[in-house]
């Protein structure tokens, strides 16, 4: 028998999907501002894909490569990014922590959990 698992990880690539996804959720929304070319970054994802899975019914996880699209690179603007990994954690539209560097998966859940409590 086969599971499908539906996992809350969005990439976006515009202000709209922002709002939509980060803004507008009912859940914990941790907003990830990456780029490619960030070891540290790339070192988050499997650990950020890992806990999406997981805690998929406590939060969403929301990628924002910040340069993939002008939007991209104004939103981070507007949150302030000025180091990547930067991740922002929003809830009812609202920055309530924010994480910055590379942090283990525990750290990451144990961060999560708190904020869902």
């Amino acid at each position: 028998m086969s599971h499908t698992i539906t996992m809350a990880l969005y990439n976006i690539t515009s202000k709209k999907e922002f709002e939509e996804k980060v803004l507008q959720s009912k859940k914990l929304v941790l907003v990830d501002f990456w780029a490619e070319w960030c070891p540290p970054c790339r070192a988050m994802a499997p650990a950020l894909h890992d806990v999406s899975e997981e805690l998929d019914n406590l939060m969403d996880v929301v990628k924002v490569d910040i340069e993939d699209t002008n939007e991209n690179r104004l939103l981070a603007g507007m949150y302030g990014v000025q180091s990547i990994p930067n991740m922002p954690l929003f809830k009812d539209g609202k920055e309530v922590d924010r994480i910055i560097g590379l942090v283990s998966k525990a750290q990451l859940t144990d961060i999560v959990k708190n904020l869902t409590k």
